[in-house]
């Protein structure tokens, strides 16, 4: 008996709570596992150009260093991952949101080198890709509540692309890095 190909389809938006548009719509395609490999090529390309001296700066009192967004951006994609996992396994348990400055706030980023920081990011995000390249189709469809709104397996993957989109756009526009 063969085994039925994979078809994968951006999310529609009643699998996401809209606020997640903003994440969503940065994403090109709908091949979100292409998406997610290209990233990290991107990502690491753009950071590893990075200096140290660079990666301590904030473009405003209170701003987060350029270590700082990529430890953010890394501890969403743990959440976010996280979350696709038990949803894709059809743990029907809530799960609770998260408060991002606080874990900017008590994370150890400012303690690292950015290149060990670049080095992680890409361990998580092959994590990630891991976790999706062995999903079926049942479970990209699948939904669960995670901060108090429902949402799809498929969509967590592309808000977690779009997050890490908006991100590095960000890097450009605000610290000049690219």
């Amino acid at each position: 008996m063969k085994t039925a190909e994979l078809v994968l389809v951006r999310p529609q938006a009643n699998e996401y709570d809209p606020y997640y548009e903003r994440y969503i719509s940065l994403v090109p395609g709908a091949d979100i596992v292409t998406a997610l490999q290209t990233q990290l090529d991107q990502t690491i390309a753009l950071l590893s150009a990075v200096s140290e001296e660079k990666a301590g700066y904030r473009y405003a009192p209170g701003k987060w260093s350029v270590k700082e967004v990529l430890g953010h951006v890394t501890d969403t994609e743990r959440i976010f991952a996280y979350r696709a996992l038990r949803i894709a396994r059809n743990d029907r348990t809530p799960i609770e949101g998260f408060e991002q400055d606080g874990y900017v706030q008590y994370g150890p980023f400012s303690r690292y080198r950015l290149q060990d920081l670049v080095q992680e990011f890409g361990y998580v995000r092959d994590a990630s890709l891991s976790l999706f390249q062995k999903l079926n189709q049942e479970d990209w469809g699948r939904r669960g509540i995670a901060n108090n709104a429902e949402i799809s397996v498929r969509a967590l993957a592309f808000v977690m692309a779009g997050h890490e989109l908006h991100h590095r756009k960000v890097l450009k526009e605000k610290y000049g890095i690219g």
